[in-house]
């Protein structure tokens, strides 16, 4: 038995040693090349390394239990006449849309002119247990779709969501349609009837009541480890691999620190949601089917007659071109956009070839739709103490918007 053990353990291994083995018969071809490269490689790592996230620059306006509105500082003249809203997925951080100067899709936004609002979810504690997805999207999100229309004077906003945060949006903007002015939705999950991601097939054997049960709100550490073991070669080996042979490089090294940081900063998940979430998707796939209720409300998608444009990524390996591409097909607006994009989940918000494709997309698609109806009158923008005063009321009383 300890032989047969012992078999298993080195055929599970077999990949780790085949990269380590590559490793070394390239530093065996050249030496002295390698012994170059480490002790450029040591200066390296033991100076100072420029390693920080979401250095864009933001206040937060609005807060409300664990969720806070942050609101980007202009980098030029605002042009566009309605503010954007985005909502990133509960499960990592919205901080991934701001990664780094240079890379950064708020940063690229921002010098378009447009007016940046983004909601940071926070970290769950035992208290947010028990909230629901109704408490999530009728009451946080609604509330600060609320602020931001009051604080503007405006009776609608442009409203983007990624991922989760994107199917939160669909739900918000079929229950709540005459608060939105355009939807944007980035690899947005809604049809969940597909087996071209291995999420999708595991799915089919996982219980949320026991996992709820068992932890209560869902560590994030656990959902990393679930996504990481999607694509064990390439997220567990391949990375670690290619960080070895451009060690040296510090671009290279503060660039792969960045992601490392975002990667591993996960929430846990409120337990109800996850619990009601992935029975209302994975298990049921009702979205799409217009079966939905959201505090006994309907969601119906033929509600939805914003224009939406819906980017979703060739390679996403989470959220497969067929989990995105439906959702044109089934809503009630005749002014839609389906965008794939040669890339994965996480490159089309952070690769070189999509920086150049993904917002720019996104600017100029709001541009052609940001003008009001004709004959519509821009509204009067209430007064900063009406604004206070709306904040004030929705904020925890020990938190007071300052």
């Amino acid at each position: 038995m300890a032989d047969e053990n012992m078999k298993k353990f080195e055929e599970m291994m077999e990949p780790f040693k085949t990269a380590g083995d590559l490793l070394i018969a390239k530093a065996a071809g050249d030496s002295a090349k390698m012994y170059n490269r480490l002790c450029h490689a040591r200066e390296i790592l033991m100076g100072p390394l420029e390693t920080g996230i979401a250095m864009t620059p933001y206040d937060v306006e609005y807060e409300e239990d664990r969720v806070k509105l942050k609101h980007y500082h202009p980098m030029v003249e605002t042009c566009y006449r309605f503010p954007l809203l985005v909502i990133y997925a509960q499960v990592n951080r919205e901080t991934m849309l701001d990664l780094q100067p240079g890379k950064s899709v708020v940063e690229t936004l921002l010098k378009a002119g447009i007016d940046v609002y983004m909601i940071d979810w926070g970290y769950p504690t035992r208290k947010d247990r028990y909230l629901t997805l109704g408490d999530h999207i009728n009451g946080y999100i609604d509330n600060i779709v609320d602020y931001i229309l009051e604080k503007h004077g405006l009776p609608q906003l442009h409203l983007m969501g990624i991922c989760m945060g994107g199917t939160f949006c669909v739900i918000y903007t079929a229950l709540h349609a005459a608060k939105v002015k355009n939807l944007i939705t980035t690899v947005t999950p809604t049809n969940f009837d597909t087996k071209d991601s291995l999420l999708n097939v595991w799915a089919a054997a996982i219980n949320p009541e026991t996992m709820v049960e068992a932890y209560g709100n869902i560590p994030g550490d656990v959902m990393n480890i679930a996504f990481l073991l999607l694509n064990p070669a390439r997220l567990m080996i391949d990375k670690y691999v290619g960080f070895l042979e451009n060690i040296d490089n510090k671009e290279f090294v503060e660039n792969f620190i960045r992601m490392e940081k975002w990667i591993f900063d996960s929430p846990d998940l409120p337990g109800e949601t996850f619990r009601e979430f992935f029975n209302i998707t994975y298990r049921d796939n009702l979205l799409i089917q217009n079966k939905l209720k959201i505090d006994g409300k309907p969601v119906d998608l033929k509600k939805i007659v914003v224009p939406v444009l819906n980017i979703y990524a060739k390679y996403d390996h989470l959220v497969p071109p067929s989990a995105c591409e439906l959702l044109t097909k089934n809503i009630g607006s005749a002014d839609t956009e389906d965008l794939c994009l040669d890339t994965g989940h996480i490159g089309i918000y952070v690769s070189s070839k999509t920086q150049r494709e993904f917002a720019p997309k996104i600017i100029g698609w709001l541009a052609e739709r940001d003008q009001p109806a004709p004959g519509s009158k821009k509204p009067k923008a209430a007064t900063g103490k009406a604004i206070k005063k709306k904040a004030e009321k929705k904020a925890p009383p020990n938190e007071r918007i300052k």
